[in-house]
This record gives structure tokens, sequence and C-alpha cells, in this order.
């Protein structure tokens, strides 16, 4: 691969039960995948770039339903094969607000990523390497690895994108502040909700505080109130698009893809600001992780014109 997205991390099987309600009153359940860094990966090939992800799969139906449906999405899969089970995600939604999420991947093949799993050519030749704040608390070897290929793309002069994504449920922010930091303190482009940025910052602006850790691109998600953006010193507010919102779950990815995936081709920063948040807004009008990732044509849909103009 030249020139496109490098992605890495854990994608897990997902069991999302139908309805709204108590998961006891579930009638059945759809089988999907999910996973940030592989939301993104597929994001970024709907929308026409070159996407790579890599991970580790269990030897199980699990582990083939990922690695089939990222790949008939157009996603570069590197797959490094592990005797763990793959991870898995049992999903329901509470209520039409509330939606609850149980993981079952302690020891999962995911979590067991190591430095040694990085083909540092590919990283090499990456046009951007993508990570986010999952991975790094899965365990200590999940860890180092991102951190490796963050280094081994900075190198080779390769732009660095981090995707705080926070999960309280994997880690303290306590745990989690100095680590995020760190990786902050690396990247070239920063996505983070307002909530995630107070993660690893005290009581500054979320664009000033986070573009002092060092990246040039600080982009803050704020859902139904847009996002805005410190860009090479430049400020950018971007207003969200009225949809009909089904389902939340994945459109931060597909913000952070649609961002990428413009950015990759040269757009101006202003351009990739506007597809990630036609592209989030697109994600909530669809159910599951990656699903609602759409291509081009579905946002000019969306949106009435053609934003890449």
């Amino acid at each position: 691969m030249t020139g496109g997205l490098f992605t890495l991390g854990e994608a897990m099987g997902i069991f999302v039960a139908d309805g709204i309600g108590p998961i006891e009153q579930a009638r059945g359940f759809t089988l999907a995948v999910g996973g940030a860094e592989s939301n993104v990966a597929v994001g970024v090939a709907r929308l026409g770039g070159l996407a790579t992800w890599l991970g580790r799969l269990g030897p199980d139906s699990a582990g083939s339903l990922i690695a089939g449906r990222l790949r008939s999405s157009g996603v570069r899969v590197l797959a490094v094969p592990d005797p763990a089970p793959t991870g898995l995600m049992v999903r329901y939604r509470r209520s039409a607000q509330f939606i609850h999420a149980d993981y079952h991947r302690a020891g999962s093949a995911g979590s067991r990523l190591t430095p040694a799993d990085l083909p540092l050519p590919e990283l090499e030749s990456a046009g951007v390497v993508h990570v986010t704040g999952i991975t790094p608390a899965l365990g200590d070897t999940a860890r180092a690895t991102v951190f490796a290929a963050v280094e081994a793309a900075r190198a080779a002069g390769v732009p660095v994108s981090f995707d705080v994504n926070y999960r309280g449920k994997l880690w303290s922010r306590f745990d989690a502040a100095p680590v995020l930091r760190d990786l902050a303190a690396r990247a070239d482009v920063i996505f983070a909700g307002p909530d995630e940025a107070a993660v690893l910052l005290d009581d500054a602006d979320p664009l000033d505080g986070l573009a002092k850790l060092g990246p040039a691109e600080v982009i803050i998600k704020d859902g139904g109130r847009g996002c805005t953006a410190l860009i090479d010193g430049v400020r950018h507010v971007v207003p969200a698009l009225p949809v009909t919102a089904i389902d939340p779950v994945g459109a931060g990815d597909a913000f952070v893809a649609g961002y990428l995936a413009d950015r990759l081709a040269g757009a101006a920063p202003e351009q990739r600001l506007r597809t990630a948040i036609a592209a989030g807004a697109f994600a909530v009008t669809v159910p599951g992780d990656c699903e609602g990732a759409p291509t081009r044509a579905e946002l000019v849909a969306l949106t009435g014109s053609d934003i890449n103009r």
C-alpha cells in the first residue's frame, strides 16, 4: 500500500439485540462487526480511499466474519492468526435514549497485538497512520504496539492521526490520562469529544489545550452541535446537518473517516470538515457500527450538493 490509511486495533464480533428494552425481552440478535479502527478503515474505503487494517483474529467464526466483512467493504486486511478467541460484544438499546454494551474481550486475540506484528514497510509507505485510545487500554503488548507504530510512522515522516476514544470500562481516567497525553504529543491530527478532551486537560479550552500538546490539527467532535477545529492555527466551526437519528453508534468513526479520506485526497481543511460532518450525519441514520459508512454519492444525496466542489 502506498499513500493510503494504515490503522491497527481490535475488531470484534457484535451481537445486537433486536428492538428496544431489557435484553431478556429481546426476540433475536443481529450479528455484526465493529471496532473503532476497523470502522474508520471501512469509512475511508467507502469514500474511495485506500485503507489497510491490521489486527489479530482468533480461529473462530467471529474472526472469519470480521475478515470477510472488512474485505467486502474494500479494506485490505492484514490478519495475524492467534490461538485466543476473537473478542465479542453484546449490545442492546435499553431505551430509545440509552445503549448498553457488555464486552467479552479479556485475553482476546485482538488484545494480544505485539510490536513484532507491525509490517514496517506498510507503515512507512502509508499516507497516514491512524490509532485510537482504545487499543492501548487492552494490555501492555497492545499499548507497546500502538506506540511502536506511531514512532515508526514519525521516523518515516508519515502523519499520525489519533482519536482519543476514551473508554471508561477499559481503564480509569487516572490511568488513561498520561498515556493519552503521550500519544497526543506524538500526533499530527487529533480527534476528541469535549468530555474526552477533558481527560487529557485540566480546565483548558479543548482546542488550545490539545494544540499545546503538539498536534497541528485539532478537531473536536460534538455530535448534534457539529464540530470545531484548530488547523494550522486557523479556527473552524462547522454546524451539524439536520437528520433523523436512528443509531449514534459509529458516527464518530464515520466523522474521522470522512476527514481522513479528504485529507488523503489533498482537500482543504474546510472541505475535510464538511465531509466529516456529512459522513457522521449519514452514519446516525443507519443502525450498526460501520454499516452506515457512506459513499461519495450518498453524501451528495444527503446534502443535496456536491460537497467536494
